[in-house]
């Protein structure tokens, strides 16, 4: 039978190759020459360090074309936030990757109430989803991206 997994992933070497770009511009742009402004990146977490709220929505844009360029979704990022402390200001963005129990849940209510001849069954951090006609499947990632839901969805695993 037919099916297909609905994941939300970031490609991590893509996403740390956007920040070193963006490092980079940062570092030789002229409205950024004298400050301290930079990004850093660990694990699923990156932090803006600059020395204003304006360098700092600077930096966001900077941030998004380079992940743009790079074919990362910019809907992945949880944006904190900006704090406030010895003359510098910091932001915290957390890159979401998987999908939690209630994105799921929302996903499979959405594709049983399209009545189409699907199942769907959440597994661990993905949604599968089965048919007998591969036409049905194909509905179904036309009705998911219809939604325009708040984060990025991948269609992986394709079987037939």
């Amino acid at each position: 039978m037919p099916t297909f997994d609905v994941v939300s992933e970031v490609e991590m070497h893509e996403l740390s190759n956007a920040v070193d770009q963006a490092n980079r511009e940062v570092g030789t742009r002229f409205d950024f020459r004298g400050s301290d402004a930079k990004f850093e990146h660990k694990g699923s977490e990156l932090t803006l360090i600059a020395d204003g709220d304006f360098q700092l929505k600077q930096m966001m844009d900077i941030l998004r074309n380079k992940m743009v360029k790079r074919s990362v979704d910019t809907g992945c990022m949880d944006i904190g936030t900006p704090e406030s402390s010895n003359l510098k200001v910091k932001q915290k963005i957390t890159i979401r990757e998987g999908l939690d129990k209630e994105t799921a849940k929302k996903i499979v209510k959405l594709i049983k109430e399209s009545k189409l001849k699907v199942q769907s069954a959440i597994q661990d951090q993905q949604v599968r989803v089965t048919a007998k006609k591969r036409d049905d499947l194909q509905a179904v990632m036309a009705l998911l991206k219809e939604q325009k839901l708040d984060f990025p969805l991948q269609y992986t695993n394709f079987r037939d």
